[in-house]
């Protein structure tokens, strides 16, 4: 599976072993809790993540679940230098991939999805959107705009 150009690039800039070694790595997380698609993140977002379990009380129930949830359900992979990853048979069969596969950006991670399920996926939001808003309905209007020294918009 070929990961778009822009998408390597920051993987490159996460993964704190690059320049040195060219081939940025990533960490995909599975698991029936994200449904219909898999989560790409860099090595720096993925420590991150790591950093906030370990901040949970060691042999508390929320550290368990996060460790099994999140570290016992990720996959380690390196970007080939044709900006190419194989995914697992397994993780394919999560997300119902045959053939082509969508990358959708979502901030400090993207999405992998089956093209069909994401296109599905993305209609049924863009419906329940439009039925809530009336029609009228901006995406940015779900972001607050960022505020200027003197405090107003």
């Amino acid at each position: 599976m070929s990961i778009p150009a822009d998408f390597r690039v920051v993987l490159t800039d996460g993964d704190p072993r690059c320049p040195e070694n060219p081939l940025p790595r990533m960490v995909v997380l599975h698991g029936p809790h994200l449904k219909n698609c898999l989560h790409a993140y860099t090595i720096e977002a993925m420590e991150e993540i790591e950093d906030g379990i370990k901040a949970l009380p060691r042999g508390s129930d929320a550290r368990k679940r996060a460790s099994r949830m999140i570290l016992g359900k990720s996959w380690d992979t390196e970007v080939d230098k044709d900006g190419r990853i194989v995914l697992p048979q397994r993780l394919r069969q999560q997300i119902g991939l045959t053939g082509e596969a969508t990358m959708a950006a979502m901030g400090d991670f993207f999405e992998i999805w089956n093209t069909e399920t994401y296109a599905e996926a993305e209609a049924a939001e863009a419906a329940a959107m439009e039925e809530e808003f009336d029609g009228d309905f901006d995406p940015l209007s779900l972001i607050d705009p960022p505020k200027n020294p003197s405090g107003s918009v």
